[in-house]
């Protein structure tokens, strides 16, 4: 096989036995060696010099919904709606060209964002869309809003009981408003994300797009068996052009462990990732399970989603089957409830080992809002800690809102790492942008966009850039149990590199928020590059 040498002279390796240098020389898919252009170029069959300021490490979503994202990209977005009316405005002008018996998913709405603050309901969208199926995810995902057709079409009447973990909205005769939390909506998720359908291929394929032009080479994709089903489709025609960890729905569970699926199986393009668990909700939608009650709510506490015997039984059943466990926590009574399973679970024994004979990996996803306690417990336990850095700068005014008076640390990354917990990021596009530049941004000053507020938001949880691109980098590989073949440009690593247009180590926080991805490495190949790169 042709070796081949990719040349620049300024390539940050995220190596420190050799931190910065002029060459890699690859083997297929992977770096042979690094270190000098010159040098290497004797061994080379091909060069290839990569343009850009500085070439790094290919980045990596330790947390993304890739499906979600893709039909973001065709759906009605309602994230820029500032009211009620503006979100129905939106809506009307996106359904007028829509068949009338078409499904109108998408959504997105911020009802914390909207000038007067109120829950909407089926009539506000019966007056804009009459008669038409609409089902629309809010911002965090955890609460739906629907139409009456839609409730209609998914069997959901004043007679449905609230499942376990959900709730129906009602008015005061019991009929459904058409606000479904949580558990409840999963008749109509269950429409939107149909494994049997193709049309996911296409929006999924365009997405890579998006993805690679922000530097992203691999993900964690947290979406349902039709995005697995779309992604292995794509790979047999020879679309697939990132690299994708692929979660298992808890709905999916059995049946993967019927079908023999490991954590780690696969190969490096793709493979199976954990079982996504959920133990709460969200703080927006004022389900995030809290020890304390809301503190524009004294009566409110949040929505355990699965209660301890359930999450106990769940787990067991994924480690003893070798599939690792990723559960969602966002409150801090929901943390603690995953922790004491996950004690107790690595209490009877080690985990399993994945076929790269490294064991599984035990995660709680977003740990936003933990006890004290927790942040050392997880560090002592070795449970990872997969946040996303922007849901933080997103969500300042309405922590400062709701958690007033919480004996908590919120988003607690620096204090998870003083710990020695392993940390991994990712976005949660599209609940944020997918962009992890920004997420490196958020991580090192805690402050929106426009740099407030100043100095950042509870400022000691603040990270080095250096330890920000870790958790974009060898965090999330560690996460996934690839920290052998993703995460630096060293020997023996896939050759997943990025060419920008600026040194991130030489720049100010707002000048590495808008650093722009001139090419996208995958296995060696330039995947994506942008125009006139």
């Amino acid at each position: 096989m042709s070796r081949v040498l990719l040349r620049h002279p300024h390539i940050l390796t995220g190596d420190s036995d050799s931190p910065v240098v002029t060459g890699l020389l690859l083997e297929g898919e992977s770096i042979l060696a690094v270190g000098d252009a010159e040098a290497l170029g004797a061994e080379a069959g091909r060069v290839v010099d990569l343009p850009g300021t500085t070439v790094m490490p290919g980045l990596y979503d330790a947390h993304i919904h890739t499906a979600n994202l893709a039909r973001d990209l065709v759906s009605v977005d309602l994230r820029g709606a500032r009211s009620l009316e503006e979100a129905l405005d939106t809506l009307a002008v996106h359904v007028a060209d829509l068949p009338q018996d078409s499904w109108v998913f998408g959504g997105r709405w911020d009802s914390n964002k909207w000038a007067t603050r109120r829950q909407p309901d089926r009539h506000d969208l019966d007056r804009v869309a009459p008669g038409r199926k609409v089902a629309l995810p809010s911002i965090d995902g955890h609460t739906t809003w629907a139409s009456t057709a839609a409730l209609e079409a998914a069997g959901i009447t004043r007679d449905s009981a609230d499942p376990v973990g959900g709730q129906v909205v009602r008015d005061a005769d019991g009929v459904p408003t058409g606000i479904l939390r949580e558990q409840a909506a999963m008749p109509l998720r269950a429409i939107m994300a149909d494994p049997t359908s193709t049309t996911l291929d296409d929006v999924l394929d365009a997405a890579q797009d998006a993805l690679l032009s922000v530097g992203l080479t691999s993900v964690h994709d947290i979406d349902g068996e039709d995005c697995r089903a779309a992604y292995l489709r794509l790979r047999e025609r020879g679309r697939l052009r990132l690299r994708v960890h692929k979660a298992i729905p808890v709905d999916a569970l059995e049946g993967a462990v019927a079908e023999g699926r490991r954590t780690g199986d696969g190969d490096d393009w793709f493979g199976t990732g954990p079982v996504k668990l959920f133990s709460d909700g969200a703080l927006g939608s004022r389900t995030a399970y809290l020890t304390v009650p809301y503190a524009d709510d004294p009566s409110n506490r949040g929505m355990p989603v699965m209660g301890p015997e359930a999450l106990d039984a769940t787990v067991r059943l994924a480690t003893a089957n070798g599939i690792a466990v990723a559960t969602h926590a966002i409150g801090d009574a929901a943390a603690r409830t995953v922790l004491d399973t996950y004690e107790k679970v690595l209490a009877d024994g080690d985990l399993p080992r994945m076929p790269n004979g490294l064991p599984l990996r035990l995660r709680v996803e977003h740990a936003q809002h933990l006890r004290p306690a927790d942040v050392d417990r997880m560090a002592r336990l070795g449970v990872v800690a997969s946040l996303q850095p922007t849901h933080c700068t997103s969500d300042i005014a309405l922590a400062d809102e709701l958690l007033a008076g919480h004996d908590i640390v919120s988003y607690a990354w620096s204090q998870l790492l003083r710990a020695g917990a392993s940390v991994a990021f990712g976005s949660d596009a599209p609940v944020e942008e997918p962009n992890p530049f920004h997420g490196l941004y958020a991580a090192i000053t805690r402050q929106r966009p426009d740099a407030t507020p100043a100095g950042g938001w509870q400022p000691e949880q603040r990270v080095s850039l250096g330890q920000a691109v870790a958790g974009f980098t060898t965090g999330a590989a560690y996460a996934a149990g690839q920290e052998g073949r993703k995460g630096r440009l060293s020997p023996g690593q896939l050759a997943d590199l990025i060419c920008i247009d600026r040194d991130p180590y030489a720049v100010t926080p707002v000048e590495l928020r808008e650093t722009q991805v001139l090419a996208t490495y995958v296995g060696g190949e330039c995947r994506w590059a942008a125009p006139n790169a």
